[in-house]
């Protein structure tokens, strides 16, 4: 319900993953007067585990760990955000530490 509300006229709820219940009726009055699109699928999660799961080791082969430009308190967070944003001092990925 809040991606029906916060979607722009005319734009597109995407839902991925794997989906595995009843929903409660939608609202369509809504969805047809935003003129919504709305986009679903499986995740074939099952195909890509092979490929991925030798990535997943202590070793960090595809260097993660290390990929955070900056690492920043919450207070900090909403000038982490504008820098993030204008791309201000190299900011890639911005993690905040409690």
């Amino acid at each position: 319900y809040t991606a029906i509300d916060v979607v722009r006229r005319g734009g597109t709820i995407s839902l991925s993953g794997v989906y595995g219940g009843a929903a409660d009726p939608m609202p369509m009055l809504t969805l047809f007067d935003k003129q919504v699109t709305l986009r679903m699928g499986q995740a074939n999660v099952r195909r890509w585990v092979p490929d991925i799961l030798p990535l997943l080791s202590d070793q960090d082969p595809l260097g993660v760990d290390e990929f955070a430009t900056h690492h920043v308190s919450l207070a900090e967070a909403p000038e982490a955000y504008a820098m993030f944003q204008a791309k201000r001092d190299g900011a890639v990925k911005v993690v905040f530490r409690p």
